[in-house]
């Protein structure tokens, strides 16, 4: 059945709530995988854009399908990124990057096969922050809708590629071809955050956030790794996810981040976040410093500050406090069936409404630091 919505969460007439959960549903949950071709058109993409679908497209690569992609590129700006397209490279897809970005602004997605084509036409890019947390439209047409308009995804390929543009396809094994040129570098030092990404996340946490924070040394109950369980839509709120750790098609895929313990006063250089796309899908916030420290109990906020591209700020705020009650309203999004939630809200908005002063990146540089210790 065909469906629009206005992510994030505004407005939608079928079962999804943002232009994730519309591509789950065309790439992953049928797992017809083998089966016909997925496209992926898109002026803007990069490496956590990819990070939910990345084993599947191998997996569908793998069995015997294409998965064909078209991204905007250009020398001088930040269009699809080096880290995007080698990923998808080295999962078997077939890239093309387009290099005029006021021609190819485009996003479109969907699978083909047999007599099949299902299409999502969106105003979301192909990046961590367009698949759930901008301000997105997106309408989904199955196949007898495209069928009504006569609309294939054959016809449409063969029509880009017979274009008189500056189509190039990189691949792995030519780095230093033109391709390469048109891609940006993730993690150029350069390159900063965009303003709206300095952002705050609240998360109200449960028992399996807390369980080891409130267990004595050396009891069972202490045991594994500590971590807070996240909404598997923070793909924005993170550094590009490129550590791998593969087992088979479940891939796990993590960065490294700084992390200030406010109420502890020192910066775990290292601390891990983990996104699990073949398993529970949902983010892992790793946090050892809290480890037996009785700091937080279900039901507290934990508040978490975004200071620049890798550091990051945390701290605990307690249930029943004036400043939880100030706090607890932006966590409105429900995740896992147990009454947890999470939300965002801008730093200075933070600032304002707490009271409090968040480091600058000169600052957050100059504080204590301590190496992780907890196991991956």
């Amino acid at each position: 059945m065909s469906e629009f919505l206005l992510q994030p969460d505004v407005y939608k007439t079928g079962c999804c709530n943002n232009l994730l959960g519309l591509l789950e549903n065309v790439w992953i949950h049928p797992n017809h995988f083998g089966r016909g071709t997925y496209y992926l058109l898109s002026g803007f993409g990069n490496y956590n854009g990819g990070v939910r679908f990345f084993s599947t497209f191998k997996r569908h690569v793998d069995s015997g399908g294409r998965v064909v992609s078209f991204f905007g590129g250009s020398t001088s700006q930040r269009l699809t990124s080096a880290q995007l397209v080698e990923r998808l490279l080295d999962c078997g897809c077939e890239v093309y990057i387009v290099n005029r970005k006021r021609l190819f602004h485009t996003k479109c997605y969907g699978k083909t096969a047999d007599t099949e084509n299902n299409l999502i036409v969106t105003s979301g890019n192909f990046t961590g922050v367009g698949m759930s947390q901008n301000v997105e439209s997106a309408i989904y047409l199955d196949t007898e809708a495209t069928a009504h308009i006569s609309f294939r995804w054959s016809d449409l390929e063969q029509s880009i590629l017979q274009q008189r543009w500056d189509i190039y396809r990189p691949a792995l094994a030519d780095r230093q071809a033109p391709a390469w040129s048109l891609l940006f570098d993730e993690y150029e030092e350069r390159i900063g955050l965009d303003e709206t990404q300095f952002m705050t996340m609240v998360i109200i946490l449960g028992h399996s956030d807390t369980a080891r924070i409130n267990a004595d040394p050396g009891t069972v109950q202490g045991r594994g790794t500590q971590y807070f369980w996240l909404s598997k839509d923070c793909y924005d709120f993170f550094p590009p996810l490129t550590v791998l750790n593969e087992r088979g098609y479940k891939t796990t895929n993590s960065c490294l981040i700084n992390l200030h313990y406010v109420e502890l006063g020192i910066v775990d250089r290292g601390s891990r976040v983990t996104f699990e796309a073949g398993n529970n899908v949902d983010f892992r916030f790793g946090t050892p410093k809290y480890r037996h420290t009785k700091l937080a109990r279900p039901g507290d906020l934990a508040v978490i500050s975004r200071i620049s591209e890798h550091d990051y700020e945390i701290r605990i705020v307690h249930s029943g406090t004036p400043e939880f009650s100030i706090l607890a309203p932006y966590a409105i999004t429900f995740i896992g069936h147990q009454g947890k939630r999470i939300g965002y809200l801008s730093n200075d908005k933070l600032e304002q409404e707490f009271g409090i002063h968040l480091p600058t990146p000169q600052e957050f540089n100059s504080l204590p630091t301590s190496e992780s210790t907890d196991p991956d």
